[in-house]
């Protein structure tokens, strides 16, 4: 009932920056906290940031300083902007949401991103 859909992935150069971008659309009344995670070839999927409706802000440390997560919630649309870009970032980022239906009793939901694949590298 609810989709998320990612854009903004791409190859960039170590130290190049990218933005990406997540829109949520379906039945939504209500949205709670937007985040993004990340998962390497052979790794387990990371959490990487979150941003709550409040607009508080948390950060993985591997991240910090260099990410920003920002929401636009008249869209129900939130970014990860990601300057100095490192090989180790290369992953799939995923975004993920939570928050209430607009049914008659809100139900919660949870709901992922189908992936955007991001690459560091020269």
């Amino acid at each position: 009932q609810v989709q998320l859909v990612e854009s903004g992935g791409g190859l960039v150069q170590p130290g190049g920056s990218l933005r990406l971008s997540c829109a949520a659309s379906g039945s939504i009344f209500s949205i709670y906290d937007m985040g993004w995670y990340r998962q390497a070839p052979g790794k387990q999927r990371e959490w990487v940031a979150t941003i709550l409706s409040s607009g508080h802000t948390n950060y993985a440390g591997s991240v910090k300083g260099r990410f920003t997560i920002s929401r636009d919630s008249a869209k129900n649309t939130v970014y990860l902007q990601m300057n100095s870009l490192k090989p180790e970032d290369t992953a799939v980022y995923y975004c993920k949401t939570v928050g209430s239906l607009a049914t008659s009793d809100h139900s919660g939901f949870t709901s992922w991103g189908q992936g955007t694949q991001v690459t560091v590298s020269s």
